[in-house]
């Protein structure tokens, strides 16, 4: 039986991929669930149709991230923390007090998108924004003491 996935199913295959699987699994699980269709004429073709659209958006996308890329370019951001005798940062810098800044001048970026190096004292390190999965971008930190 030839059925067109909605969604990803492990060991089966990706969304709208068009597998052959035994009718009983098919018929009895996948369709009833939601997770696939029947791979008839006009659902191929509707599919079809989805995969040039979503290709169509996903180029966009991209574009998109490479601009914001473009716009942050060699950016270099100063956080100020408490710091210790010894150059030794109290507590950590993270990547809310990164997305926060950028924010700041003018880039909404997620948290959740920004990984740091470990950062233990003062001194340059840097962070990757995740803005695409094919668009990475790095920016500088610069961690100095905090004045009182």
């Amino acid at each position: 039986m030839e059925i067109i996935l909605i969604t990803d199913i492990a060991g089966v295959g990706y969304k709208n991929d068009i597998v052959t699987v035994k009718a009983g699994y098919g018929r009895n699980y996948l369709i009833p669930q939601g997770y696939a269709l029947l791979a008839n004429a006009s659902n191929r073709k509707i599919v079809t149709e989805n995969v040039r659209q979503a290709a169509h958006k996903a180029e966009k996308l991209k574009k998109d991230a490479e601009d914001i890329a473009a716009a942050i370019g060699d950016l270099t951001i100063d956080i100020k923390t408490v710091v210790g005798e010894s150059g030794r940062i109290f507590g950590r810098v993270t990547n809310t007090q990164v997305s926060d800044i950028l924010k700041a001048k003018g880039f909404n970026i997620d948290r959740k998108k920004i990984t740091l190096d470990d950062v233990k004292s003062i001194g340059t390190y840097s962070a990757t924004i995740d803005l695409h999965k094919e668009v990475k971008h790095k920016i500088a930190l610069n961690v100095i003491a905090q004045e009182d």
